[in-house]
């Protein structure tokens, strides 16, 4: 059953998605959430990710329904010949192929760009991989927390002085995810003007190099090597954390001068701006610890929710440091749609975090379910490729497909 959203602003494209794990399949849901028609293509046994523990439903994990909404099923062998020519005729049809195999990998398997071109030469190809197609690492495995340790990112996070600590959210993944969608609709855009496809290398380590912006330029002009942030900024001493009186803790970013005065005058502190040890922000890094002292302890005073209110009302940015269950349930995030419903055929439903980008006539609520493993594998091979019924059970007798 083709699902692209004939209202997506994507809906003209279709794009197969090779991928596994997080970095891949998030980059293809993007597709899919923006209209374009995403085939995912497994092997007839599934992705390993369908499997991965604590939490399943229907025998799904928690994980593949996380990434998977809005896109079809075909589960075919890319190990045989037949599966291979398969793969080439459905090339044929499509904008986008997404992968992220090892480097190499799909040239052995006679899926490499060179294959795919001399199918489809207007064909984008979009490679996700640890470390790239080329460079001393090429050949090495990795996922998300050995990209955040080895980028620097990691070395950064975590308490003042203590060890570091993975980010709570997948990054290098993640990152790797969005920054594959950019290039690809990027080529997209090639192809409109030039006629030709591309091959699109995306490394989750350069993904994460590219997101250390400032600091990395503050080492390479200035030579700093920051160890743990913390919950402080480098810059600003009033971009910070804040435990009020009813032990919820709260994050404030005062970084300019009418703010900080605001920030005083919420806290009742309105003595310190006139302080010359406070007076103007380069005053305050110099004397960061007196004044982390002197605006916890007033912070310490007052109730969380009566301090946001104040510095709401003061137009301080501010918000409190939310567990799960508390952002999933925030008026605001409901308000935006930002956990959605989705519901397979049997009328049974899920919950998961939805599509931050909101286009003007286009539901950021209707997606799919995530089709359960060659749901579309027969109507797929029917619709596209022409096969005949008797072909596409002779397939699945012998294994070169999985019809769910």
């Amino acid at each position: 059953m083709t699902i692209a959203r004939p209202d997506g602003p994507l809906s003209r494209l279709l794009v197969l998605d090779l991928t596994q794990f997080l970095a891949g399949p998030y980059a293809a849901q993007i597709f899919g959430d923006l209209g374009a028609r995403v085939i995912r293509i497994e092997p007839p046994g599934g992705e390993m990710t369908r499997a991965i523990a604590p939490h399943f439903v229907k025998g799904e994990s928690a994980y593949y329904l996380a990434v998977n909404r809005n896109k079809e099923s075909l589960a075919i062998d890319l190990k045989t010949e037949r599966g291979r020519a398969i793969m080439l005729d459905l090339v044929r049809r499509a904008d986008i192929v997404l992968e992220n195999f090892r480097p190499g990998v799909a040239a052995r398997l006679g899926l490499g760009y060179e294959a795919l071109k001399a199918a489809n030469p207007k064909i984008i190809v979009c490679a996700i991989s640890g470390f790239g197609q080329n460079g001393p690492y090429r050949d090495r495995p990795a996922y998300d927390m050995i990209v955040q340790a080895m980028s620097g990112g990691m070395s950064m996070t975590g308490e003042l002085g203590g060890k570091p600590v993975r980010a709570g959210i997948p990054l290098a993944d993640l990152s790797a995810g969005m920054y594959a969608v950019i290039g690809a609709l990027a080529a997209v855009e090639r192809v409109r003007h030039q006629g030709v496809g591309a091959y699109i290398d995306v490394s989750m380590l350069d993904c994460q190099i590219s997101m250390l912006v400032y600091q990395a330029a503050y080492h390479l002009i200035a030579g700093e090597v920051p160890g743990p942030q913390g919950r402080e900024h480098v810059s600003f001493p009033t971009y910070r954390a804040f435990r009020c009186a009813d032990g919820i803790e709260i994050v404030v970013a005062a970084n300019t001068e009418r703010m900080w005065g605001d920030l005083c005058a919420t806290l009742g502190c309105g003595e310190l701006p006139a302080d010359p040890r406070f007076r103007l922000n380069e005053d305050r890094l110099r004397h960061r610890a007196a004044l982390a002292s002197l605006l916890e302890t007033a912070a310490a005073k007052i109730p969380s929710d009566d301090l946001l209110a104040k510095l709401a009302a003061a137009q301080v940015p501010a918000g409190p440091i939310n567990t799960l269950d508390r952002v999933l349930a925030d008026p605001q995030v409901r308000h935006r749609d930002m956990v959605v419903e989705l519901t397979d055929g049997d009328g049974d439903s899920i919950k998961v975090a939805g599509n931050p980008l909101k286009f003007e006539g286009l539901s950021s609520c209707a997606h799919a379910y995530p089709h359960r493993l060659g749901a579309d594998t027969a109507d797929i091979l029917r619709e596209l490729l022409g096969l005949p019924e008797d072909e596409v059970a002779r397939l699945a007798k012998e294994g070169v497909i999985a019809v769910g």
